[in-house]
């Protein structure tokens, strides 16, 4: 290996936003001290797009267990007044190192951003990256749906984002894209750009994620990003175990301590209410359950193949973050008579009132039906 790769664990963020996963804060705190105590130097945490975030208890919870400086968390990116609230709510929960989310294709950037413009992909990752500094944060900045993004798209916005300022790029292969001697030749582009320092993080629906780790290691990438089980939205993340063992026979590399792996697999996968036999790839239950609508409403910009193509299916899965999309989503046709969002405010009472069951798309019709006797 160029160099000893550093990990970084997106259990707490990646993993606990997969359609209907949601861990208790108790959960998150032994799981991040037994990554800590396996050897990963960053604990990625929650979610913050402004205000009240609703990771706020899972954020603080890690932060008790490991401290703020072990941990990061997800930030938004979307304009500067949503970018500049988001920073504040950080500062509120103590948080220390934040990692922007930020859409590079221009698929995602016009769906996220409203604009597929390269220019204002730039000027927006600028803004963003520069207000963080002020504040005081390490910054690692993504380029979502990297693996996806042309070299004469990419290359120029991550030497833009180290010009600004940003301390590390994070690659993220949002659609398992890529294979392993392809990943190198896009990470050594980006390697190859002055003062940077280059993380990996990988989507499994290929099968390939952690070969496409190891790919980029040996291409300069400075952090890997992997999960628990490999848990994580649509196939699954680069699975720590695995990569963790692959790094010990492969490069004999002995910096971690592999006897809590166990452990760290039956905790995490109890508190994500998947048993003991989660798997990832493309023909799980998993793979292609959403609870976020955009991704129920344009699936082209998430998914490597359809899911009709191995005979799978796409499904709603969610637990307390219902909203009128995802129902409107679930009933189609049938909504033609409802309130959605009355039916949602129910609906959503109901849950905390149960304990937030998971929910699919057969329970939400179902509930419209009472809800219409009601």
């Amino acid at each position: 290996m160029p160099i000893p790769p550093q990990i970084s664990d997106a259990t707490l963020r990646d993993s606990a936003h997969m359609a209907g996963v949601e861990f208790a804060p108790k959960d998150a705190a032994v799981i991040a001290g037994l990554l800590v105590r396996t050897g990963v130097a960053l604990v990625e945490v929650g979610m913050i797009s402004g205000p009240a975030s609703k990771d706020e208890d899972l954020i603080l919870a890690t932060h008790e267990a490991i401290g703020p400086e072990r941990s990061m968390s997800l930030v938004v990116v979307r304009d500067r007044r949503q970018v500049t609230a988001a920073l504040d709510e950080a500062l509120r929960l103590g948080v220390t190192h934040v990692m922007f989310s930020i859409p590079t294709s221009e698929q995602h950037a016009a769906l996220k951003l409203g604009s597929p413009s390269a220019k204002y992909l730039h000027t927006v990752a600028r803004a963003a990256i520069e207000a963080a500094k002020e504040r005081g944060f390490h910054v690692t900045f993504s380029g979502e749906d990297g693996a996806r993004t042309p070299s004469e798209r990419l290359v120029p916005y991550v030497t833009a984002g180290f010009a600004a300022g940003a301390d590390r790029f994070r690659l993220a292969e949002t659609v398992a894209y890529l294979s392993p001697w392809q990943m190198e030749e896009k990470i050594a582009e980006l390697t190859a750009i002055d003062g940077s320092e280059i993380e990996i993080h990988s989507h499994n629906m290929l099968g390939m994620a952690v070969a496409n780790s190891l790919a980029a290691v040996r291409a300069g990438a400075a952090w890997i990003s992997a999960t628990v089980g490999g848990i994580g939205e649509r196939g699954g993340n680069a699975p720590l175990a695995e990569l963790l063992t692959s790094l010990r026979v492969v490069h004999d590399d002995t910096r971690f301590d592999l006897q809590h792996l166990t452990e760290l697999s039956r905790v995490a996968l109890a508190g994500a209410g998947l048993g003991e036999a989660f798997q990832s790839g493309p023909t799980t239950p998993h793979a292609f359950a959403y609870e976020l609508p955009g991704q129920l409403s344009h699936p082209q910009a998430y998914e490597t193949l359809p899911a009709e193509l191995v005979g799978n299916a796409r499904e709603l899965r969610v637990r307390s973050r219902l909203t009128p999309a995802l129902v409107g989503w679930a009933l189609a046709d049938e909504a033609t008579d409802l309130d959605i969002d009355s039916f949602t405010s129910w609906l959503t009472a109901r849950q905390e009132e149960h304990g937030s069951p998971l929910l699919d798309r057969d329970a939400v019709r179902k509930a419209a039906i009472e809800f219409r006797a009601v």
